[in-house]
């Protein structure tokens, strides 16, 4: 049984005897990326020598309560436990995304419902403002265009964890389920005769990614056409007075990224080359899921991101995500960040579904 359990513990093993290594300690890079991956196999690791002790402790009673009745009593609470430890272990073996432990860069974009919709990302992203902080997270608004009654038409903010988040509590593991179409219904402050309107915003969700990291992201300098601009909207004396905006072409894939939100031109092409990053790294995620085999394919997640997700309906305080099946009566704490309970039901369904085609005992 959990034979797909013996390559992480052989892995972790290796691990444990590099840590052990003076040489790895005179190399911080290689040192964090073992620490990480090390903390990483260590709860399967736990939970399979948890499954082995329990398993034991239930053969051997079933061994002896063959001669010794007093046993016998014992193997239901022992049954109890192993299946317990068993269901842990099945968990801990559900195919983890390589950037579970990553922040991100979360993208909200006004959709069509002209002023409404606007509003509505804003609602967005202050609701994410909110979770990261309820979450001890740290947030920064990368780049904004404001609509004229105060939402967004479209926004960027990088989230980041503090210290170093356990294992399915990083930024990543838990907002990226948020990616796709989110409907609003309710009566706009556009609306002099009281009728309820339906409108969107789009969510977009990309691991951010360190600069100078491994990854397959590489920038080439001459894939790059960067131009600069003058600033507009609010934000300062350097509104509007320097050319500290920046546009990064990625000439290669069309991709077009901009920011303003920073005073320094510098600042505002590193917030760019960020953003682009991550861009390019969802495009290599989603091409990599589109290709993927159904069972490995997530019930949850999905490529399209025109998929729409989630209802928000004012009228009725209610929020319902058409994914999962979850529904509550309380928008208005979830719009104040008390987002937990509706993502933890998109995490359930995305294990649940990873379990069923792993087909694990």
């Amino acid at each position: 049984m959990f034979e797909s359990a013996r390559p992480q513990l052989a892995e972790h093993a290796d691990i444990e005897r590099q840590l052990a290594d003076p040489a790895v300690h005179g190399d911080p890079t290689a040192l964090r990326r073992l620490n990480k991956r090390y903390a990483a196999l260590g709860t399967t690791v736990a939970a399979y020598r948890a499954w082995e002790v329990a398993t034991g402790d239930l053969e051997a009673a079933r061994e002896l309560s063959a001669e010794d009745p007093t046993f016998a009593e014992e193997l239901p609470a022992l049954e109890r436990r192993t299946e317990e430890a068993a269901q842990r272990l099945r968990r801990q073996l559900v195919p983890r995304d390589p950037d579970d432990d990553r922040d991100v860069i979360l993208e909200v974009k006004a959709g069509e419902g002209g002023e409404e919709s606007a509003l509505f990302a804003g609602d967005l992203v202050r609701m994410y403002l909110r979770y990261a902080e309820r979450r001890g997270w740290r947030t920064r608004l990368l780049d904004a265009t404001a609509s004229d009654l105060g939402g967004y038409k479209d926004a960027r903010v990088s989230v980041a964890a503090t210290g170093a988040p356990g294992p399915g509590e990083a930024p990543w593991a838990r907002l990226k389920y948020e990616g796709g179409v989110h409907r609003v219904q309710r009566v706009p402050v556009t609306e002099s005769q009281g009728r309820v309107h339906t409108s969107a915003a789009g969510v977009l969700v990309m691991p951010d990614l360190d600069d100078g990291e491994d990854t397959e992201v590489v920038l080439d300098p001459h894939d790059l056409k960067i131009d600069v601009f003058r600033s507009s909207g609010p934000g300062g004396q350097s509104v509007n007075t320097t050319d500290s905006a920046v546009r990064i072409t990625h000439l290669p894939s069309g991709l077009v990224v901009s920011c303003q939100n920073e005073k320094s031109q510098l600042q505002n092409r590193e917030s760019a080359l960020r953003v682009l990053r991550a861009r390019l790294h969802q495009i290599a995620l989603d091409e990599a899921e589109a290709a993927a085999s159904e069972a490995r394919r997530s019930q949850v997640r999905t490529v399209d991101r025109s998929e729409r997700i989630r209802t928000y309906n004012f009228g009725e305080n209610r929020i319902a995500d058409h994914r999962t099946g979850f529904k509550a009566y309380n928008l208005d704490q979830v719009l104040d960040g008390d987002l937990d309970p509706v993502v933890q039901s998109a995490v359930d369904a995305d294990e649940a579904a990873q379990l069923s085609a792993a087909g694990e005992p």
